[in-house]
């Protein structure tokens, strides 16, 4: 279960870095971008509509990896 997480943990953070800068379409990074956007945004998107970007900052996936881990933490207490 940790390592399921984790490895998502890494796609959005791979996600949240790519989204950095800019890529053009047709490319591999790009093909990448959009792969990454279809795993990561759903999950993000939720805690977008509620933690809007405040000062230009998006906190949303912080708080999406922090809730990420804190249900896997409930879960794994709960199997075990």
């Amino acid at each position: 279960m940790s390592t399921i997480v984790n490895f998502y943990e890494m796609l959005i953070l791979a996600y949240i870095l790519m989204s950095w800068f800019p890529l053009r379409e047709g490319g591999l990074a790009y093909d990448i971008g959009m792969v990454l956007q279809q795993l990561c945004e759903p999950f993000l998107g939720f805690f977008r509509r509620i933690i809007p970007p405040i000062g230009g900052l998006d906190f949303s996936p912080v708080i999406a990896v922090i809730a990420l881990n804190l249900v896997s933490r409930f879960l794994i207490g709960i199997i075990l």
